[in-house]
C-alpha cells in the first residue's frame, strides 16, 4: 500500500507540475516543462549523492579508521540482501544520520559523531538499519526527484508572477490562485510523500536489525 500511495502522490506532483507549465505557456509551455523536468531529474539522481556528502562535510571511512561503525553497516547490509554501502562519518555533535545514492549499488551511509556519542550500539544499528531499508526501497531516489519537482514548481510560479500566463487563456484570478496555491500543494505532496516512505523504512528497518 505503501508504494500505491507514494506513485499516486508523484502522479500528482508530476501533474501539477505539467499544470503549471500549461499555465505559463500552453501546450508547449507543457512540454518544455517535461523536458526541464526530464533533465533536472536526471542531474540530480547521477549527482544528489555527492553534493549532499559535500553538504554535510561527510568523510569516508573504512574498517581501519571506523571498524566498529564499518563492521555494523556490513552486517546490516548482508542482513538487508544489500551490497556493502560506502559508510561516512559526519563531525557534528548533533545526532544524525542518512543514507543517499541513486541506487543499492551506488549508495552511502552517513552517521553523525554525535549520533554515535549518545546512542547505545544497538540504537545505532537500528538508526543505520532504517536508512538501508531507504536505499533497499530507492527512497533516496524518490525523495530527490520529489524535491526537485517542488522547487521546480516553485520556480514556475515566480515565472509567472513577473511574466504572466498564457494570453489566450489567462485568468487573473486563476493565475493568482495558481501562483500562491501550487507551490503550498507541492510541499505538502512532498510532505506526505516524506512520511509514507519512513513509515515504511520504519517497518523494513525493523525487519534488517531483527
Amino acid at each position: 500500500m505503501g508504494y500505491v500511495k507514494t506513485g499516486i502522490l508523484m502522479a500528482a506532483m508530476t501533474a501539477l507540475f505539467l499544470g503549471m507549465g500549461y499555465l505559463i505557456g500552453g501546450a508547449y509551455g507543457a512540454v518544455i516543462a517535461l523536458v526541464v523536468a526530464a533533465g533536472m531529474n536526471a542531474f540530480a539522481w547521477w549527482n544528489s549523492d555527492k553534493a549532499v556528502l559535500r553538504l554535510h562535510n561527510a568523510r569516508p571511512v573504512d574498517a581501519h579508521t571506523a571498524p566498529e561503525l564499518q563492521q555494523m553497516v556490513m552486517e546490516l547490509a548482508r542482513n538487508a540482501d544489500l551490497p556493502p554501502p560506502a559508510v561516512y562519518i559526519i563531525e557534528s555533535d548533533q545526532p544524525n544520520a542518512f543514507a543517499t545514492g541513486r541506487n543499492p549499488d551506488h549508495a552511502a551511509v552517513a552517521v553523525s559523531r554525535g549520533l554515535m556519542d549518545r546512542m547505545s550500539r544497538d540504537e545505532v544499528a537500528a538508526v543505520v538499519a532504517h536508512e538501508l531499508a531507504h536505499i533497499k526501497n530507492y527512497d533516496t531516489l524518490t525523495m530527490t526527484i520529489t524535491a526537485t519537482f517542488a522547487g521546480a514548481i516553485s520556480m514556475l510560479a515566480n515565472f509567472a508572477i513577473f511574466f504572466g500566463g498564457s494570453r489566450e487563456r489567462a485568468n487573473p484570478i486563476a493565475m493568482i490562485a495558481m501562483m500562491i496555491l501550487a507551490p503550498l500543494a507541492a510541499a505538502l505532496v512532498q510532505m506526505a510523500i516524506s512520511r509514507s516512505r519512513e513509515y515504511e523504512a520504519d517497518r523494513i528497518g525493523a525487519q534488517i536489525v531483527g
